[in-house]
């Protein structure tokens, strides 16, 4: 006789029992990985060639020297994942700009240490730049917390500008940043923002509205379900004297003649945020608002896939040739940057619908087994490194380097567009739920081994989907 026809008979049964505890396997299997990707991982400066770490389903990477081949060529530049320990001096400094940095030393070594040589540039569209970007908005409100204004003069603005970034690069940042994250000293200026003190924007903005609402960010809802984010564009509308209007068709339609404007005074809403919320929160929530604005677009720059599309366009089964050159066309992809996993969702459906629009129709992913992963910087040559969602920082240990986590080593694998038309793409799913189990009308069971796996395919399925998002 079966274990059970239908899964209405699993109560009190040995499958029911099996079920449970493939339940709470995978449920425990995910705690553990969020413990695991909390702590950093780091670049140890060993010189010896080692073993990879070991993995679980969903622990990050670790970017090790230890597991890197030695340098065979001395001579030239080391890549970019070699450990280097940058070496640290006394900055010159203009003497024109007045403010005491030692106030910001920790948020300084935080942001050299995201800016480092030589990571910066890879590592520039996800950490190093909404760092340093955070650090320039929090100095402008510093610098005139003893002051009614919210801005930096032009002059004052050069000098300041010119210290932050020597202080910077005199700890180990990469001095080219300010080209890397497209950051000037008129950005401590307010530009043609019409608001540049405190009495005046108080008058115009709720403040009390504001604070509330960036005071505390989640980052897990911030970016799908945003508070702080349309606060601040309600306070940045306001300050600018601009308003949205609503034309005859009721469409609501922007009257923006100057964009600058509006992101000027936008800089002028962080800097009052600045002088009210402590330096660690005001960075906190600073970044986690950099992170949502990061993870909606692909930041890798794709050349027309012309010869992927000659290889692949016809074929229905594995082909050797389509495979080697898409693989050839990704490797170069791969040697960009590191982008976050929710980036790598957008980066594989903007390529796919690429080659969709040249005509390849067949999910070629899937045929040449391409992952997530393999949009990324690879790590030991073979490992593609994702980063998280959320905001990640370099670590950096006097005794053993430089620290990254990776994350989703487990081969998920790339989305096949459904078509070649790029649309807007959003991550942001409705209030996810388990799978329901299937009932007597779908499901007949030919015995308790039979359905062990089918069981645990769907509930393993969402707990990775709920790691890749978040």
């Amino acid at each position: 006789m079966d274990c059970f026809q239908t899964v209405s008979h699993l109560k009190g049964s040995l499958c029911h029992q099996l079920l449970l505890f493939i339940i709470w396997l995978s449920s425990f299997q995910e705690l553990v990985a969020v413990k695991t990707l909390l702590e950093p991982i780091n670049i140890s400066s060993m010189s010896e060639l080692a073993s990879p770490p070991n993995s679980g389903m969903f622990d990050p990477i670790q970017i090790s020297p230890a597991v890197i081949p030695h340098y065979p060529f001395p001579g030239e530049p080391l890549p970019p994942m070699y450990p280097i320990f940058p070496t640290s001096y006394e900055p010159n400094l203009t003497g024109k700009c007045p403010v005491n940095f030692s106030l910001l030393s920790s948020l300084m070594d935080k942001t050299a240490s995201d800016c480092t040589q030589p990571l910066a540039e890879i590592v520039g569209n996800v950490i190093c730049c909404p760092q340093l970007s955070s650090l320039l908005r929090i100095f402008q409100g510093f610098y005139s917390i003893n002051s009614d204004k919210l801005v930096l003069q032009d002059a004052v603005a050069n000098y300041c500008f010119t210290d932050v970034i020597s202080i910077l690069a005199s700890r180990g940042a990469n001095h080219t940043i300010p080209t890397l994250c497209s950051v000037k000293s008129s950005n401590l200026t307010g530009g043609s923002c019409p608001v540049k003190d405190v009495v005046t924007f108080e008058k115009t903005v709720n403040a009390s509205k504001l604070l509330e609402a960036c005071s505390t960010v989640d980052p897990l809802k911030e970016c799908c379900r945003p508070v702080c984010q349309p606060a601040i564009m309600d306070a940045t509308l306001k300050i600018s004297g601009r308003q949205l209007t609503i034309d005859e068709n009721k469409n609501m339609v922007g009257e923006f003649n100057n964009i600058d404007a509006l992101a000027d005074c936008k800089g002028v809403v962080y800097s009052y945020l600045s002088r009210k919320l402590p330096l660690d929160a005001a960075n906190t929530t600073f970044r986690i608002l950099s992170a949502c604005k990061i993870n909606k677009v692909c930041p890798l720059s794709f050349k027309k896939p012309s010869e992927v599309i000659e290889a692949c366009r016809n074929i229905a089964a594995p082909s050797p040739s389509c495979c080697s050159s898409l693989n050839t066309y990704i490797a170069g992809i791969q040697k960009q940057m590191l982008i976050t996993n929710r980036q790598a969702i957008i980066c594989a459906t903007v390529f796919g619908s690429m080659l969709r629009k040249g005509g390849v129709l067949t999910n070629i992913y899937e045929l040449c087994d391409v992952d997530l992963k393999d949009f990324s910087i690879q790590v030991y040559g073979q490992r593609g490194c994702l980063l998280r969602s959320l905001p990640e920082d370099v670590v950096f240990d006097n005794t053993t380097g430089f620290g990254l986590i990776c994350d989703l080593n487990d081969n998920i694998a790339a989305p096949w567009p459904s078509s070649s038309s790029i649309s807007s793409m959003s991550l942001c799913a409705p209030e996810m739920s388990l799978p329901a189990l299937p009932t007597s009308e779908t499901v007949k069971n030919p015995g308790c081994r039979g359905h062990e796996l089918e069981m645990l395919v769907p509930i393993f399925s969402f707990f990775v989907f709920t790691t890749l998002l978040f």
